[in-house]
């Protein structure tokens, strides 16, 4: 190990991370400078990757789970030959520039996931490594070992007191994933000051009870670092390195002090930290000449890695073309063959959950990316793949995984799994826990990955649970978030509808919302509703081509709806399901006045809150829904209690 160069990698560190944070005049200076030789070593000792090539499938995984810390990433991107450069460390923070506040995916090579909420980038690591697993397990053969890597992961305090880490780290601990390496920047210091007004808790023993390995060393100390990483490997449990540290270290005015966390370190501060440092105060955006060439040696070798491994995939390939055949179709989310799709006929009663279920199976049969899980509800949530298997640390090979109730950690796993590169990934809970989840959901949305959220007991019908399982609204608090696509179908057809429309998305998540109650299946009077369902809605009942009245219904209101407009024989009723609201509200007005002509009142019917609605119907009063808590009583006797009835709905007709 050349220490000597790594010592000029980490001082590159320190001087790029504060100019730059200074010049933006915002960011994050601590962790940078406190963390540096972590940086330096990392990067220049330990990672197998492959700057020219971001992307290569076996290549180590590293994530920033403290994202805040940003110019550690930046810095060792741009300094080990990632496509970051000197002008990029210049422009941090500023519009257009690829070194944003927080590293974001799809936006900086080598930024294997957005981070910055924190402990959302430990538990998407967890889902990294998972995937990783289940890929050697489907691919590595006797002879070729062509999945074969791991995922690094640094954290700090603010990450370990954020409970997803504790969920997703329990989670690693029981699946035993042994090739999942974190880094514990022990600093002790957060925004508000020392972490001992807060967090006293035992870390070591928290996560030993957690079954993980620990580890424990200085920041400072490259080669035990080095060696505390090949301890790591050799166990097959996940391994925490805690690594005691100094926030801000290397500038005198604020080294260990909470001050040095989020704020730029000042004229007078950079330049005491410099002179400290031995740099020249007046020299802007030094990078050190022996670090520099350093890492274009690495980057040399490194190269020279891949080559060995594009050899040995050649030979992998030669060996196994069945295989090579399934490597493709994953990695492009190719259907083995056309799905069977499950077929219904009118008056067939069942929840759309269990259509969804049905849907799962058979997508299942004929995606071989595709894998998931549930948070402690596979029954409810009709979620399990049946004949997948079980995903454990006994068998990799399992497409199903069971989460326990851990929906925040599940649904960023889902996130680390689809950013893998194999696998589609989906992952279930009641309609109402979203909550618990939304933070990952958000992130699936920023990072535009197409993970699949099945969300079930979608309303007031879910009966005796009561209120706290009654979601009202939680479904118009999902539609505002940008780039989820919501959908609710009203029956067993169309909730095979959804099913496809939520594969065919790649471009983000999908939320598909799903009944516990049976809904009878109705008759469509648009001959082609299969084929207009996918611009949102579809007219299942036209009443006239001149309707008094159209209704905008979705979900198990649909049926409603059908109801409320028999009521009123004597009034040309218009039906329309519509399965995305925003899908449909993104429509052209050409398109959208086949749905509503000219003149026509409109009234939405939905079971939750009717917040939205009202750009439809152009007033608050036609819109039918539930502004207020359920209670706990039957279903039907809870749409009752509240004044959700059809002959409630037919009033406003």
């Amino acid at each position: 190990m050349n220490t000597k160069a790594l010592a000029a990698a980490a001082l590159t560190v320190r001087s790029l991370s504060m100019d730059g944070i200074q010049k933006a005049a915002s960011g994050h200076p601590g962790l940078p400078l406190g963390a540096a030789e972590l940086a330096a070593v990392l990067y220049g000792e330990i990672l197998k990757h492959n700057p020219a090539d971001p992307n290569w499938i076996n290549r180590d995984r590293f994530v920033l789970s403290a994202g805040h810390g940003s110019m550690f990433l930046y810095s060792m991107l741009y300094l080990s030959g990632y496509n970051v450069t000197l002008d990029d460390i210049k422009n941090f923070r500023q519009a257009g520039c690829i070194c944003a506040g927080h590293p974001e995916y799809g936006l900086t090579p080598g930024v294997e996931t957005t981070t910055g909420p924190l402990g959302q980038g430990i538990a998407t690591a967890v889902g990294m490594a998972i995937a990783e697993s289940m890929a050697a397990a489907r691919f590595n053969t006797p002879y070729h070992k062509i999945i074969d890597h791991y995922t690094y992961v640094l954290v700090g305090e603010g990450c370990l007191m954020e409970g997803i880490s504790s969920e997703a780290s329990s989670l690693a601990g029981h699946l035993k994933l042994g090739k999942l390496i974190v880094f514990y920047d022990e600093n002790r210091v957060s925004i508000d000051g020392s972490t001992d007004i807060t967090f006293t808790e035992d870390i070591e023993e928290r996560y030993k009870a957690y079954g993980w390995q620990v580890l424990k060393g200085s920041m400072y100390d490259m080669k035990k670092i080095v060696d505390m990483v090949e301890k790591a490997k050799k166990d097959p449990r996940p391994s925490l390195i805690m690594l005691n540290s100094v926030i801000g270290k290397g500038c005198p005015p604020v080294e260990g002090l909470s001050k040095a966390h989020g704020s730029p370190l000042g004229e007078d501060g950079v330049r005491k930290a410099k002179i400290n440092l031995g740099l020249n105060p007046d020299e802007y955006f030094y990078v050190d000449p022996e670090a520099k060439e350093y890492f274009e040696e690495r980057k040399k070798y490194l190269a020279g890695i891949q080559e060995e491994w594009n050899t040995e995939f050649k030979l992998w390939q030669q060996d196994n073309p069945d295989l090579k055949a399934l490597w493709d179709q994953m990695l492009n989310g190719e259907l083995t063959e056309g799905l069977a799709l499950p077929e219904y006929k009118v008056g067939d009663s069942l929840a759309t959950r269990v259509t969804s279920g049905a849907m799962i199976n058979e997508i299942a049969k004929k995606l071989p990316s595709l894998v998931g899980g549930s948070a402690d509800l596979t029954g409810p949530n009709q979620a399990m793949i049946n004949h997948g298997g079980i995903y454990s640390a006994e068998n990799r090979d399992g497409r199903f995984i069971y989460y326990g109730i851990r929906e925040a950690a599940m649904a960023a796993i889902s996130n680390g799994l689809q950013l893998y590169g194999f696998f589609r990934s989906y992952c279930a809970t009641f309609l109402v826990f979203a909550d618990y989840l939304r933070p990952a959901l958000r992130l699936s949305a920023l990072m535009k990955q197409p993970v699949i959220y099945v969300l079930t007991h979608d309303s007031i019908y879910v009966g005796e649970d009561g209120p706290t399982h009654q979601p009202v609204e939680t479904l118009t608090s999902l539609r505002m978030i940008p780039g989820v696509t919501v959908l609710r179908p009203g029956d067993a057809e169309e909730t095979v509808q959804a099913w496809k429309i939520a594969l065919e998305n790649k471009s983000g998540p999908t939320c598909l919302i799903l009944s516990r109650q049976n809904l009878s299946v109705y008759e469509k009077e648009d001959p082609d509703w299969d084929n207009t369902i996918k611009c949102g809605a579809y007219i299942v009942k036209y009443g006239d081509e001149n309707p008094d009245t159209v209704i905008l219904a979705t979900g198990s209101e649909v049926s409603l709806a059908l109801e409320a407009s028999a009521l009123v024989p004597q009034k040309k009723v218009r039906v329309v399901s519509v399965l995305s609201r925003e899908i449909f509200a993104s429509q052209p007005e050409e398109i959208k006045s086949t749905f509503i002509p000219k003149g026509a009142k409109v009234v939405s019917a939905e079971a939750g809150i009717t917040l939205g609605w009202e750009a439809f119907t152009g007033s608050t009063a036609n819109c039918f829904g539930i502004n207020r808590f359920g209670i706990s009583a039957p279903g039907k006797v809870v749409a009752q209690e509240l004044g959700f009835t059809s002959q409630a709905l037919s009033e406003l007709l």
